[in-house]
């Protein structure tokens, strides 16, 4: 497990999340790349925002759970930056991704933050 992945994510909890993120691309609206990523975050207007745990070097998402925290964001972990990328419409991987606008995955969304929560007691 990497410096920043705070709890183990199960193989159904990712599958959603990448569904939702499929969702966000074509109905929403989203951000890629760590420093995007940041700058959403730090401006309040990221939903929820989703990482790799695959990343390498770990020092690049080192600071997002706590960033995410400080702010009240959601944040899911994902198994694989190149299907993180894929489920983006990206031919690229992508360490992180956020969410700006859910669309049509709101219901999605709420089932993931629930059961995240239920993940961090």
């Amino acid at each position: 497990m990497s410096i920043y992945v705070k709890y183990d994510t199960p193989k159904e909890l990712s599958d959603k999340t990448y569904n939702l993120v499929e969702a966000a691309r074509d109905t929403g609206k989203i951000k890629k790349g760590s420093n995007e990523v940041t700058k959403v975050v730090e401006r309040g207007d990221a939903a929820i925002v989703v990482m790799a745990a695959d990343v390498d070097p770990p020092e690049i998402l080192a600071h997002m759970p706590l960033l995410c925290e400080e702010r009240k964001v959601a944040y899911a972990y994902v198994p694989s930056k190149a299907e993180l990328g894929n489920a983006t419409g990206l031919e690229k991987p992508t360490a992180s991704i956020a969410i700006t606008d859910l669309g049509k995955g709101k219901p999605l969304y709420d089932e993931i933050v629930k059961a995240i929560a239920a993940l961090n007691k």
